[in-house]
């Protein structure tokens, strides 16, 4: 194996549970992946200590099967800025303007690139996965909360200020449900995974199922007595057995994500819609009506190419790879 085939970047997908990690070629091949605990309850600094400690010990691994790292992919959630390599907030972790990038540098001495976990993953479904036929691509990602990445030409748009991409926090129902953010009505209160499940469980229950939500799609007001929370998943396949209250939440859910992707469609004119994260793997019972839905809210525009992701829970790592990648080439 010569030194240019055994070169590897080190990526890093930290998330609030759990980390993904990957020793990753240049070409996109995964050669080593492991998964360690966030421990976010042990605060950020913590969390900090533990992510350079797990990257640090990847690239022993690297050099110890003979391979060549030569740079660092980190991508957390939050809001982050890229161009810095600061992670400025992040609910999950517990970060607050912390300088990862430099910190990741110092320790190990590769260079570093740190960006969002979800812009990531889009970057990598555009480049690799269900979006890589297409120039423009938009990639959503549906679980606890909604948000998106906009690839274009193979580049994800970060905002002026690392917050582009929350159209989970479109408004597209006025007084509707509260949602983590403090209003009311966004698409991630009625279209996210947590919100599904929490919805027809209230229902199931004789609420609302209004009650405001903190960013984790948990009761703002603690839990409180009442029957076992059904999943999504749940509450997709009793849709499809034909059960009248879920058929009825799953309705809403996708006839609010639908309006949130016509906006989307309406912002951005991309040729390939690629939907991720657990509410997504509904398969054609998610995908046929909301195809149908979505058809029906465009006039002029273009309709897009809407597909599942394909990269799976990889995506993250995989992006984080392609993100230290491009640092090098631009270096």
């Amino acid at each position: 194996m010569s030194e240019r085939d055994g070169r590897v970047v080190v990526a890093l997908d930290v998330g609030g549970t759990g980390m993904k990690c990957a020793l990753i070629r240049p070409d996109g091949a995964v050669v080593h992946a492991e998964r360690h605990p966030t421990g976010a309850d042990r605060g950020a600094e913590a969390v900090v200590d533990t992510i350079l400690a797990v990257a640090d010990g990847l690239v022993g691994t690297a050099r110890t099967a003979g391979l060549t790292p030569t740079a660092l992919g980190i991508v957390v959630p939050g809001i982050v800025d890229q161009t810095r390599g600061v992670a400025v907030w992040s609910a999950n972790i517990g970060f607050r303007n912390v300088p990862l990038r430099d910190l990741a540098t110092d320790r190990l001495g590769l260079p570093t690139a740190l960006g969002h976990d979800v812009r990531a993953g889009g970057l990598a479904e555009a480049r690799l996965g269900a979006g890589r036929d297409a120039g423009h691509v938009l990639f959503v990602a549906i679980g606890t909360g909604i948000a998106a990445a906009h690839v274009v030409a193979g580049a994800a748009a970060t905002g002026a200020h690392g917050a582009a991409g929350e159209l989970g926090h479109i408004l597209v129902r006025p007084g509707g449900p509260r949602c983590g953010c403090g209003r009311s009505g966004c698409l991630e209160a009625i279209a996210s995974a947590s919100a599904v499940a929490r919805r027809y469980t209230a229902l199931a229950a004789g609420t609302t199922g209004d009650a405001d939500t903190t960013s984790d799609g948990g009761s703002a007001a603690g839990p409180t007595p009442g029957p076992t929370v059904v999943t999504a998943a749940e509450v997709a396949d009793r849709a499809a057995a034909g059960e009248e209250l879920a058929t009825r939440v799953w309705r809403e859910a996708v006839e609010a994500l639908a309006d949130g992707l016509a906006t989307g469609q309406a912002l951005y004119d991309v040729q390939t819609i690629v939907l991720g994260g657990g509410l997504a793997q509904a398969g054609p019972g998610l995908f046929d009506p909301l195809r149908t839905a979505l058809r029906e809210r465009l006039t002029f525009h273009r309709e897009p190419r809407l597909v599942p992701a394909a990269l799976g829970d990889e995506a993250g790592c995989l992006g984080a790879a392609l993100l230290a990648l491009d640092q090098l080439e631009d270096s």
